[in-house]
């Protein structure tokens, strides 16, 4: 696990960096990497996973808004811990689904018991899928699998991080697949809910309209309702 901290204000950086190790010392845990940026543009410049983020609002260049939105548009299922003393910007950091709102200066208590609830999220969000090729095998996060596709004897995996021809069949995609963001919407495909852009009633567009897959006519309504059912279990 990585957590980053962004922050122009170097006090507040040194504050929260030693809660987290006393949180983490307190529950027996081995400590995670702490990557701290001083600025928005160091953080979205960073090309790192990262679990958990503690973002300030106001900051020079970028402010928190801006970052926390191109954020959460890489990366969904990113924990973001907005850290401010300006309580106005809530409603704006709701808009991106932000994790929680820790007002400044940090109440200590508070951040460990929200810290509890995003550790417990953040595993359930950590499981791995292990790609074989046919030069070697990949391990990437489970979530950042967009799509997988069939095209004759060729299974195509598109990912976050590239596309990996898999040497695997369909079958065993769909058997290894069962988390409820999968939907297999034609033969030829099973796609992710957390990248769907837009759907009509043949293609499913997909990470920010890289990607698009079939839709199987009659599974319109099915897939319309499904998906819609995985979004507000989301919220």
């Amino acid at each position: 696990m990585r957590i980053a901290i962004c922050d122009d204000d170097e006090m507040q950086v040194e504050i929260l960096k030693e809660y987290l190790c006393v949180f983490f010392r307190q529950y027996h845990m081995e400590l995670p990497s702490i990557a701290v940026f001083f600025n928005g543009e160091a953080l979205l410049d960073d090309p790192e996973e990262k679990a958990l983020v503690f973002l300030d609002i106001e900051m020079s260049g970028l402010d928190g808004i801006y970052v926390g939105t191109e954020l959460t548009r890489r990366n969904n299922h990113l924990l973001i811990f907005i850290v401010t003393s300006y309580m106005e910007y809530l409603d704006a950091a709701m808009r991106f689904n932000v994790f929680r709102y820790l007002s400044k200066p940090i109440d200590k208590q508070r951040l460990f018991l929200n810290l509890k609830d995003a550790l417990r999220i953040s595993r359930a969000n950590a499981s791995l899928t292990m790609i074989e090729t046919k030069t070697g095998c990949v391990t990437i996060p489970t979530h950042n699998i967009i799509m997988v596709e069939a095209v004759k004897n060729k299974i195509s995996i598109y990912t976050t991080k590239g596309i990996f021809e898999s040497v695997k069949s369909m079958n065993y995609w769909c058997e290894q697949l069962t988390e409820q963001c999968f939907y297999r919407s034609h033969r030829s495909f099973i796609i992710n809910f957390d990248h769907v852009c837009s759907f009509d009633h043949f293609t499913i567009c997909l990470y920010q309209n890289t990607y698009s897959a079939y839709l199987t006519r009659r599974k319109y309504t099915h897939f319309k309702n499904t998906y819609h059912f995985y979004l507000e279990c989301k919220r």
